[in-house]
């Protein structure tokens, strides 16, 4: 792994924060999917769930270690999985209200 060890820790960060922000665009696109969507949503409540407490997880990792990358785009995703949990639980709560 010398290779590694050549690059620059700022360049892992930089490349980190732009792929952690892409990741979280990917999620932003699912939020906008279910929200747009007027069917029920397949996603089950266990995935959405683990997913928040993963990125938590991760979030504070990154707050633990102070790196940037990890604790921005986690923060961020976290965010997102959280509004695409509401959003789910909504879309349910309305389905099963309607007669």
């Amino acid at each position: 792994m010398e290779i590694l060890n050549r690059i620059p820790v700022t360049y892992f960060e930089t490349i980190g924060t732009f792929v952690g922000l892409f990741a979280c665009s990917m999620i932003a696109i699912q939020v906008l999917r279910e929200w747009r969507l007027k069917s029920p949503s397949s996603l089950s409540l266990g995935y959405l769930i683990g997913w928040i407490l993963i990125f938590f997880f991760w979030w504070l990792y990154g707050l633990r270690f102070n790196t940037f990358a990890i604790l921005v785009s986690n923060g961020i995703a976290m965010t997102l999985q959280i509004l695409l949990l509401v959003v789910v639980l909504r879309k349910r709560r309305r389905t099963t209200l309607q007669p």
